[in-house]
């Protein structure tokens, strides 16, 4: 699953803050035997799940009603025959660069088929 939201507040702003989201994600996916890539850009969260449909479903039940997301949007939801991470929660760092490679603007901007792209540029990396 790929979605991507506006970063409300503080979200994503701070050093501190991403600790914070990172630490409790983490914590949590390891739980729920979910791994991730979450990137903030520019106020935009763009983050990639995987595991088990109902982890995912509980999860995103969660991010919905999350006071740090605005205007969440699913980019892609479908079945995938093995895991691309196996890190339970790891931060995509340098997403500018990203974005540039994939010549976008931002993460707003993104379809299904360009935040897959970025997710294969970041793992070629």
């Amino acid at each position: 699953m790929i979605y991507a939201s506006e970063a409300v507040g503080a979200t994503g702003a701070s050093t501190l803050s991403i600790a914070q989201i990172l630490g409790v994600s983490e914590r949590n996916n390891r739980r729920d035997h979910v791994s991730g890539c979450l990137m903030f850009h520019d106020g935009h969260i763009l983050q990639v799940l995987e595991g088990a449909r109902a982890d995912l479903d509980r999860l995103m039940r969660r991010i919905l009603v999350d006071p740090r997301h605005a205007g969440v949007r699913v980019l892609s939801d479908m079945p995938i025959a093995e895991r691309r991470m196996q890190d339970p929660m790891f931060l995509c760092g340098d997403p500018a660069s990203l974005l540039e490679r994939t010549g976008l603007p931002c993460i707003s901007c993104l379809t299904a088929t360009e935040a897959e792209a970025m997710l294969e540029i970041r793992k070629a990396a």
